[in-house]
């Protein structure tokens, strides 16, 4: 267990109405599972994936489920109405997927993160506008990469940095909207997200799902790619601090653990180990355009808002496995 936040976590101000959209994805359930008990939560997402469900949350008193798209602007004007606090998740994820759907992977990053910030702007109420990016945006050698670092991505037509170049778009929307408007601002880059309830295309959500199942844990060429994991309670503790601490405005912060860092190899290894499972490692040959290296420099976070992981990859990788076992049980 690493040491706590440098900084206490200022609370939302009391009946505060938080907006999350593709707040039924993996991080926006895991988010409302952290502020329903206090405070009024509306959750805008079209439910394509819908780790929700498994909270138990969907029947709270303070859940208010908005199922719809942030490319509609009514839609999105009429979610943002009532909204103190607004935390931008909603996007096209997952490698596979967004290779299968560039246009649509740009339309939902742009167009929504569009539709959110006029929405905002014309509300005239929201105290802290969050834009989630990503991490992809430093491309694919990223070594202790901090947030004024020039970003650094692939060839135009290359489809593995759509999702990164539409995203890098959204920053520059979400920043210049403060600096234009006085919208106040800011955006997250997540490093390498794991835990429960996660769907998707992840590597720890395969690893651990066919682990369990005593299946083939299939790792592309040598395994050598290295990560940065980061225990899904720890980015949701970023994310609240972000929502207040006032020197968040007009700034993007990287948010992982780059303690808990390991090649791809290793992590199937380990995910294997405390499993005890008896899956097979199999290699398999990938062409396609990779990231090699990513780990973050997070003392940004750590000096402005207080933030550090307190979650290990050992034990956050246990919690996971731990849950999951739960659910099949």
């Amino acid at each position: 267990m690493a040491s706590a936040s440098l900084l206490p976590q200022a609370p939302l101000k009391a009946g505060a109405r938080v907006l999350i959209t593709g707040g039924a994805g993996f991080i926006g359930s895991t988010l409302c599972a952290r502020l329903l008990p206090d405070h009024p939560v509306t959750v805008l997402d079209n439910l394509r994936r819908n780790a929700l469900a498994a909270t138990g949350l969907t029947e709270h008193p303070n859940l208010r489920l908005m199922v719809g798209d942030v490319r509609d602007p009514e839609v999105v004007r009429e979610a943002v109405a009532d909204a103190d606090y607004i935390v931008h998740m909603a996007s096209i994820a997952g490698v596979d997927t967004v290779q299968r759907n560039p246009v649509l992977t740009m339309e939902v990053s742009i167009m929504g993160t569009m539709n959110i910030l006029q929405a905002a702007l014309q509300a005239g109420r929201a105290e802290r506008v969050i834009d989630f990016s990503t991490s992809e945006v430093f491309g694919s050698y990223a070594y202790k990469v901090q947030e004024a670092d020039v970003t650094s991505l692939g060839a135009v037509g290359e489809a593995r940095w759509t999702y990164a170049v539409s995203k890098l778009a959204t920053e520059h929307l979400a920043l210049n909207y403060y600096k234009q408007y006085g919208l106040p601002t800011c955006s997250i880059r997540p490093f390498n997200i794991y835990g429960p309830r996660q769907v998707g295309e992840g590597a720890v959500h395969a690893f651990v799902t066919r682990a369990l199942a005593n299946q083939v844990l299939r790792i592309h060429n040598e395994g050598s790619q290295i990560r940065a994991w980061c225990y899904v309670d720890d980015i949701v503790d970023g994310v609240m601090r972000a929502l207040t601490s006032p020197r968040a405005v007009g700034e993007a912060f990287n948010i992982g653990n780059a303690r808990s860092t390991v090649t791809i190899y290793q992590l199937a290894v380990l995910i294997k180990e405390l499993a005890g499972s008896a899956s097979p490692i199999e290699f398999v040959e990938w062409h396609a355009t990779d990231v090699e290296l990513r780990i973050p420099d997070i003392r940004k976070a750590r000096e402005l808002l207080g933030f550090a992981p307190v979650v290990d990859l050992k034990e956050g990788l246990s919690r996971t496995l731990a849950w999951y076992r739960s659910v099949a049980a």
